[in-house]
């Protein structure tokens, strides 16, 4: 009996642990939910001279916001409505949207029926309405073709002549942050790194036994574990070689004197890094990392430097693109195409400083050449950036093919310039054969 009684306890306490827990992360997220509601939405919604924005949800079929905004139960149509009357504070309601947390979380003025957009709409006569609708930016473009139709039958011509693109409106909101939204990164943050400097560890790899896949495996079940979210598919853990990327997390054996990489990110409480980490496999005999690569990740943290203290709010990503680079150019390095290195003694760059938070890969200011619309936006203080770039470094064991060291961390760009969030990447990790107390199964 009192071993029945003992278990039914333990069992108690952990449902109080974790309902604890759910509790805290319901807390944090409506926290930052008012917070942006209060400090960022009437910034933004002014900006781009946007006067009222509705943002459609149907079942099973939610806009990218509907976490940012509150979630809900959608029984057809719902819709989260923005509307800027002239004072201080942006009027917040939802039509077709209810349940108990949506409620309790005290963000919203009004709850009202579906049925009664058109009325609301017309009551308040906004001059300009944002819908989600986007060309470019995949999380901007939420609202469907046929949503979109059925506004514009329910509202009529008058008001579907001044339906707009909220697609700045929409990355504005996304990708300025509240000191709440912050530590939610920050916690983020610390999750990536230290599950990811695990798994490139011998707590995790055996040479000549573990697969790459085993690994991402193991990060992945790390993300269940935790109840942590990734914007990104299975962990890329790779190995790179002279004649670049040999594999990627399929069922190749790490060996010894591997290069590898490990590229993810982490999502928790709607905000999701994006982050590398670098390991070499020592071989036999050997008791640190070769020279040549040594070199190599040390000109990757030189560029880094470079990278870091030309990057500055107030201007476009593409204007900071081009002090990037100048910089670079000036400290002695050569401006590349993506994977299409010099043939020369000199380290080569090329960089991808996009924004995230929102997603692995953000909607707001971007400093990269694969987010083209976002480079001629400006950063602004508190806008998330993935410090990313790749370097690469001629090995002369290689015939003087190069390394590409890819570094990456995340960060704030404040009034004082590039802040990081965590603690970054310094050093090439080192894996070797793990001895038995050190194992984990």
């Amino acid at each position: 009996m009192k071993k029945i009684t003992l278990i039914l306890f333990v069992l108690l306490i952990v449902n109080t642990t974790y309902s604890q827990e759910a509790f805290r992360r319901w807390r944090k997220l409506n926290q930052i939910r008012l917070d942006k509601f209060d400090l960022i939405l009437p910034e933004v919604m002014r900006e781009n001279k946007i006067d009222m924005w509705i943002i459609m949800c149907r079942e099973g079929n939610f806009d990218p916001l509907y976490s940012d905004l509150g979630e809900g139960y959608v029984g057809h149509n719902g819709y989260y409505i923005f509307t800027d009357t002239g004072k201080p504070r942006i009027e917040r309601a939802v039509l077709g949207i209810d349940g108990y947390l949506l409620e309790q979380e005290k963000a919203y003025d009004y709850f009202g029926n579906e049925s009664e957009l058109k009325e609301f709409v017309t009551k308040r006569d906004p001059k300009r309405i944002g819908l989600n609708m986007s060309k470019d930016i995949g999380g901007a473009d939420g609202l469907s073709h046929t949503g979109r139709q059925e506004l514009a039958e329910i509202l009529g011509t008058k008001y579907e002549a001044r339906f707009v693109s909220a697609e700045k409106l929409f990355s504005d909101f996304r990708s300025r942050h509240v000191a709440t939204e912050i530590s939610a990164f920050v916690e983020a943050g610390d999750y990536s790194y230290q599950i990811a400097e695990r798994a490139l560890s011998n707590e995790v790899i055996t040479p000549g036994v573990t697969t790459l896949e085993d690994v991402a495996w193991w990060m992945n079940e790390q993300l269940f574990k935790n109840n942590l979210k990734s914007s990104f598919g299975m962990p890329s853990i790779y190995v790179t070689g002279p004649n670049g990327i040999e594999a990627t997390s399929t069922s190749r054996i790490i060996q010894r004197g591997d290069i590898l990489m490990l590229d993810w990110g982490v999502g928790l409480l709607n905000m999701y890094t994006d982050m590398k980490r670098m390991a070499y496999v020592l071989k036999e005999g050997e008791k640190e990392v070769p020279a040549s690569i040594q070199r190599a990740f040390d000109e990757a943290v030189k560029v880094r430097s470079v990278v870091i203290a030309n990057i500055k709010a107030g201007i476009t990503a593409r204007q900071n693109e081009t002090n990037v680079y100048k910089a670079l150019q000036t400290a002695g390095y050569s401006r590349i195409e993506f994977n299409k290195p010099n043939a020369d003694s000199k380290t080569d760059v090329i960089i991808g400083c996009h924004s995230v938070g929102d997603w692995g890969h953000g909607t707001g200011p971007s400093i990269a050449f694969f987010n083209p619309v976002q480079l001629d936006y400006v950063v602004k203080p508190t806008n998330l950036f993935s410090i990313e770039f790749f370097a690469y470094t001629p090995i002369p064991e290689w015939g003087g093919k190069k390394l590409r060291i890819p570094l990456e961390d995340d960060a704030i760009v404040t009034e004082r310039g590039v802040e990081w969030l965590y603690p970054i990447n310094m050093r090439v990790q080192v894996t070797e054969l793990p001895s038995a107390k050190s194992r984990r199964v």
